[in-house]
């Protein structure tokens, strides 16, 4: 029996492991290929990438995006570019990756990862049976990400894989127990899920739609 072929997308090293570390850990007969976009010539949280994606039985490969801190726009091009020259050029059973609306408020670079993938199978340019987006949520910063309650899927972690994610977060990328991420680290991870391309576009649609509308109001 051949093993479910997933692709784990994400912008950055770590982002694998927050926010679905614990669905990965969960299903260890998956053959998982996680891309971290960014910080490929940080050799630091290279290393730690790697070292994780060690524990999540995943094969790995980094991109270098710019990633620096005034986070300006990227071209749709680059982005779908680095996509394509890292992902092999094979079908997946199922690729995860962010949301267009990110996870929080707000990161650039997710989204624009999350809108990139989106249009590369729509344009038939990646070849999936599933995709799964983040489905997180923070109350436009009022409180720390939760998995929204109106998610496709929800994966209830057990204390065991939990605790093997929070110490991927904790010992293996360095944070602290009061950090922004060893706090958010999710015991429940939940996913957007399409298995048409024309679905996750109107879903990009409808974020986009809600962007614009909220923009209005505030002028």
């Amino acid at each position: 029996m051949n093993k479910k072929s997933v692709a784990i997308i994400v912008a950055h090293p770590d982002d694998e492991t927050l926010w679905s570390g614990g669905t990965i850990l969960s299903h260890p007969s998956w053959d998982c290929f996680i891309i971290s976009l960014c910080r490929g010539s940080d050799k630091e949280r290279a290393n730690k990438f790697k070292k994780a994606s060690k524990i999540l039985n995943a094969t790995s490969i980094m991109g270098d995006l710019n990633d620096g801190p005034e986070q300006s726009p990227l071209s749709e091009k680059e982005i779908e570019s680095s996509i394509l020259s890292l992902l092999p050029s094979k079908h997946f059973d199922l690729l995860i990756t962010h949301d267009p609306a990110g996870e929080y408020t707000q990161h650039l670079r997710h989204e624009e990862v999350s809108k990139a993938v989106i249009r590369l199978w729509q344009n038939i340019q990646i070849s999936i049976s599933e995709l799964w987006l983040f489905a997180y949520e923070d109350g436009k910063k009022q409180y720390l990400p939760v998995p929204s309650k109106y998610a496709s899927v929800i994966q209830e972690l057990t204390k065991e894989i939990y605790l093997k994610k929070h110490s991927i977060i904790s010992e293996i990328y360095g944070f602290s127990e009061e950090s922004w991420e060893a706090k958010t680290c999710p015991k429940t991870e939940a996913f957007w899920k399409f298995t048409e391309s024309y679905q996750a576009v109107k879903h990009l649609n409808n974020i986009t739609l809600k962007l614009v509308n909220n923009l209005i109001t505030k002028i």
